[in-house]
């Protein structure tokens, strides 16, 4: 796969961010002067990095009222799925359990996630992270872990978003006893409901390599499951952690 390199001056760096958002392709290094590798990034049905309302999902099911829906990456040999539905919560009480920043509480609710930490700050906006996954699957997916850079952007109706693609970072090298995963662009929108000041629009995309040696069968069932039990999940969560 072709690799780009980022630059290390902070303002030429969040330009280039927002060129990765609009389309550009850029390259950037660690503000330690330690090179950071990112993925090429593409975008889907001309609208723009993960694309809110995209109609060209080939499938879909429905489930507790959360809508899963994905069809085949443009990224790599898998899938690119979209969730979306409604928590009945606040979205400052959403964001503060699904924001990958420091003091999020993902790995204290989301099954999904057994420990979160950030390798690198670069602004208050953007950071590189690592994610780790416990098994999966009745353990036929071992546990994985992810090393993302993160952008994270507030809009003036008071919607928040974070965007990650996977990177390789000098202080995270590959773990014993983890298989590292590779997370293309990807990311959620947490939206707030006119109106309905306790009720968020929670939309979320992955497209998620798991790596290793894993039936195609089994990735492609544990993805709509997974999602569908990450929004029945903060549900639970945004009532016992953040109340």
């Amino acid at each position: 796969m072709r690799r780009f390199w980022f630059l290390t001056n902070r303002r030429k760096l969040r330009r280039h961010m927002a060129w990765w958002l609009l389309g550009g392709l850029k390259t950037t290094q660690s503000s330690r002067n330690q090179p950071v590798q990112i993925c090429s990034i593409k975008f889907y049905c001309g609208k723009g990095l993960l694309c809110r309302t995209c109609p060209c999902s080939a499938t879909r099911v429905r489930q507790n009222g959360v809508s899963v829906s994905w069809r085949p990456s443009m990224e790599f040999p898998g899938n690119l799925y979209r969730g979306e539905g409604i928590v009945h919560a606040a979205p400052e009480k959403v964001w503060a359990c699904v924001k990958p920043l420091a003091g999020t509480l993902r790995d204290k609710w989301d099954e999904n996630v057994s420990s979160f930490e950030i390798i690198e700050s670069l602004t208050d906006m953007l950071c590189v992270s690592r994610t780790a996954s416990p098994p999966a699957a009745m353990k036929l997916i071992s546990p994985r872990d992810f090393v993302d850079l993160v952008l994270v952007k507030k809009y003036e109706d008071g919607s928040l978003s974070s965007s990650a693609v996977h990177v390789e970072h000098p202080l995270c090298p590959p773990e014993p006893g983890f298989v590292r995963g590779f997370n293309h662009p990807c990311g959620c929108f947490c939206e707030p409901l006119p109106g309905e000041p306790d009720k968020t629009n929670l939309v979320t995309f992955f497209q998620t390599d798991l790596s290793g040696y894993l039936p195609r069968s089994v990735v492609d069932s544990f993805f709509p499951r997974s999602m569908a039990g990450f929004y029945a999940n903060l549900e639970k969560a945004v009532k016992t952690l953040c109340d």
